[in-house]
């Protein structure tokens, strides 16, 4: 497991449980906690499911607190089934198999390095590629440590699933696994139902109610409190059943909390430390703190951080956020990152003839074309360049590659041992193709661009004038091209999305640092303008919309601003 640095970026309330929310991968987190000699006690993971489907957080604008008729604009979702122009990827669930087993395998068994004696794993998975996981865990953890597979039905009728010739697709399956036998579990009652509790319909002379089950009498007053849960769990309903749930946050991939309360209740007890190393929408981590449990909770993606970081604070949590300092400057999340990256390399194109190894290429007046070569940020271990990937691309990406190929250029973001891989390279390299390396580090470090803010401070208030935002409104642009070219082709008018001249819609969140200026963010003034344009304050929800201000009691040295697709810019305030 690679050992980076941790930067604490922001310290909520005391944290005397030292819980923690780590940006980074699960290699990176666990190898913190295994440094730290942190051990939890149960872990539940809901990691991609090698679906092959792009998850993307919808955008919403919100309303101008300027501008009195942008209440009905600020209503406007940006997002259309045919039109995908303003989602920002939360991430691309698109791998071959044996990539994402060799990259799960990794994971468990950095997880597993971190678990107590006693503790359990959950492992959420569905038909894609639950059952070659299985065996990963088999192997892992032991085949006697496997204690169920739990079956989660989330059917939900549809047309299109009706229509099907085949049966009806509709549970996810969780894998338990413990590290040994003796382990922490509490039975749970699942209480009977009413419809059972009507069939008590009769009334003796002494005035018990009773039902005739089997030829014998049963009494409701003699009744047990419920039966002990199995392993179908069919009463826990999915965001699709309950689609106005009022603690949906608008994630893609968002559990419900009764989900995460079952097995939190089952097997921890207060006090313990639950972990969710693919955080995703908070839900582990907010339902073990409002079950006395503590947690830490680990996302690669910008938007999952943010997403759980204000829904815990909205639970009144305490706790730190940190980020792995491992070189790579995310910009939100691994999948936009590489897709802004291949922006940034200069003359980079796509070439068909070029197997998928190769990124594209680059035309170079002396060696023609250029092959070139970025490592997978969606996988922790291609970040590494070692004399493994070089073998791989001597003796399996240049043979393959045509006649006139000269050099090829391979982009790295950490190296294992320079000397050792040119040696390796002398040794091994048999064709006439030159490899050139590049450092892929100066270029992420040019991917996340500030946006531009005009401010006033008077009396115990920020009042923010104007806000600009280059990326966020070529996004609206790209938006209104193609609403309106498929209004011209159905001969209808269009009328575009317009950010006003102040440009406050497209902020969702400020927050004021008035304790220090540098280092650890302490937020001691928030407010988060919510996509339903009501204001929460410093974690408190409101029916109140913003007023464009901001208030604080003591002279912020700092002042964060959060644009609708997640981008941060931080000002200092003189």
């Amino acid at each position: 497991m690679p050992l980076y640095e941790m930067e604490s970026i922001e310290k909520v309330g005391k944290n005397k449980d030292n819980n923690l929310v780590i940006r980074g991968e699960c290699l990176s987190a666990c190898a913190y906690l295994k440094e730290n000699n942190i051990k939890v006690d149960l872990v539940y993971i809901d990691p991609p499911f090698a679906s092959g489907a792009d998850y993307a957080k919808k955008v919403y604008i919100r309303r101008n607190p300027k501008v009195d008729e942008a209440i009905k604009k600020a209503e406007t979702e940006l997002n259309n089934d045919d039109l995908k122009a303003f989602e920002e990827k939360m991430y691309g669930d698109v791998w071959n198999k044996e990539s994402y087993l060799n990259w799960m395998y990794e994971n468990l068994l950095a997880i597993k390095s971190v678990m107590s004696e006693t503790a359990s794993i959950y492992v959420h998975l569905d038909w894609h590629i639950g059952h070659y996981v299985k065996i990963l865990m088999d192997e892992i953890f032991g085949e006697d440590n496997f204690q169920r597979e739990i079956i989660w039905d989330i059917q939900v009728l549809s047309g299109f699933k009706t229509l099907a010739p085949n049966w009806v697709r509709g549970h996810d399956s969780i894998f338990y696994y413990s590290m040994k036998e003796e382990r922490i579990f509490n039975r749970l009652i699942q209480p009977h139902t009413e419809k059972y509790i009507n069939m008590f319909n009769r009334v003796d002379q002494n005035g018990r109610k009773y039902m005739i089950a089997h030829g014998s009498k049963r009494y409701l007053d003699e009744l047990s409190e419920g039966k002990p849960l199995g392993d179908v769990w069919n009463d826990v309903m999915s965001f699709q059943q309950q689609p106005t749930s009022a603690e949906k946050v608008d994630y893609s991939t968002q559990k419900p909390e009764a989900l995460l309360e079952r097995i939190i209740k089952a097997s921890s007890n207060e006090g313990m430390i639950v972990a969710d190393f693919f955080g995703g929408s908070g839900v582990t981590a907010a339902v073990a703190h409002k079950l006395n449990r503590k947690f830490i909770t680990c996302d690669v993606g910008i938007n999952s951080i943010q997403t759980i970081r204000d829904r815990l604070k909205s639970n009144n949590a305490e706790f730190e956020i940190l980020e792995v300092k491992d070189g790579v400057s995310l910009y939100r999340n691994p999948q936009q990152t590489m897709d802004k990256l291949k922006s940034l390399i200069q003359g980079l194109k796509n070439e068909d003839g070029l197997d998928k190894f190769w990124e594209g290429s680059i035309q170079d007046s002396k060696y023609g074309m250029m092959p070139v070569y970025i490592p997978n940020l969606l996988e922790g271990t291609g970040r590494i360049l070692d004399t493994r990937l070089i073998n791989e691309i001597i003796h399996k990406a240049l043979p393959d590659l045509p006649d006139n190929v000269k050099k090829v250029i391979v982009y790295y973001i950490d190296i294992e041992d320079k000397k050792a891989i040119d040696d390796f390279i002398k040794e091994q390299n048999d064709t006439e193709i030159e490899i050139e390396f590049r450092d892929l580090k100066q270029l992420l470090s040019e991917v996340v661009i500030g946006d531009e803010v005009d401010y006033e401070i008077k009396d115990n208030e920020i009042e923010v004038k104007h806000f600009a935002s280059d990326r966020v409104q070529q996004k609206i642009d790209g938006y209104n091209d193609k609403m309106q070219a498929q209004a011209i082709k159905k001969n209808e008018e269009y009328n575009p999305l317009t950010i006003s001249d102040e440009g406050l819609e497209l902020i969702e969140f400020i927050s004021l640092d008035c304790t220090n200026n540098e280092g650890s963010w302490k937020s001691d003034s928030e407010i988060k303008v919510e996509k339903n344009n009501y204001v929460t304050i410093n974690g408190e929800k409101t029916k109140s919309y913003w007023n464009g201000k901001i208030a604080f009691t003591k002279k912020p040295l700092r002042m964060k601003i959060r644009n609708i697709c997640g981008d941060e810019t931080i000002i200092n305030i003189k």
